[in-house]
């Protein structure tokens, strides 16, 4: 089957954007009010990092793909992702607060982090996943550069309560790996996974 179009089953405008970078036309396919999308994100205890972010990525998935049917929408791949951070064994995921976000940037000070983003696409029986994992570096943080990034509600729905893309750009000194998976969405996976699925970009 060839695709002219997919479903994105995402809430981020940077995950918009990257399609948008690649060319892949797409349409929103957002939860109804009556979903708990949040609760899909919930860590489970003793849950590795790799295991959370597949786990998650693959429920957001057929949550998205039950969505569609219960629409009688027309058919098309759809697209789920999720990105977490981890360091050491710790899950970083979205701070609930602003003592949560400075808690994890004061923990990210001056240490190596891994950024996990799964991504996955599913139409009708058929479901594939990809993962990438890169490795991201801070330069040790001062308590009143952490409280100014806070104070700025940047942290906000963020994992690890950063965005590469904004002013936390200043504190990494090293990437290793993919700048868009850590963004939210590994555009080479992404490709791999479209082009599987008969998706012309």
């Amino acid at each position: 089957m060839k695709a002219d179009f997919i479903y994105l089953a995402s809430q981020s405008p940077r995950r918009r954007q990257l399609l948008d970078q690649i060319g892949v036309p797409h349409e929103l396919l957002l939860p109804d009010a009556d979903e708990d999308a949040e609760a899909l994100e919930a860590v489970r205890a003793g849950e590795s990092a790799l295991d959370y972010v597949q786990r998650v990525t693959r429920a957001k998935l057929e949550a998205a793909l039950a969505r569609l049917a219960r629409r009688a929408l027309p058919a098309a791949p759809v697209l789920c992702a999720d990105t977490t951070v981890a360091l050491g064994r710790r899950i970083l995921g979205k701070p609930a607060d602003a003592a949560q976000a400075r808690e994890m940037l004061m923990a990210l000070s001056g240490h190596e982090h891994r950024v996990l983003t799964a991504v996955a696409v599913g139409l009708g029986h058929r479901r594939e996943l990809l993962l990438n994992v890169s490795r991201v570096r801070f330069m040790p943080l001062a308590p009143d550069q952490i409280d100014h990034y806070v104070a700025s509600g940047e942290p906000v729905g963020k994992a690890g309560a950063y965005a590469i893309q904004s002013r936390a750009a200043l504190w990494i000194d090293r990437i290793v790996g993919s700048y868009s998976s850590i963004m939210g969405l590994p555009l080479h996976e992404t490709g791999l996974l479209l082009q599987r699925f008969g998706v012309r970009f």
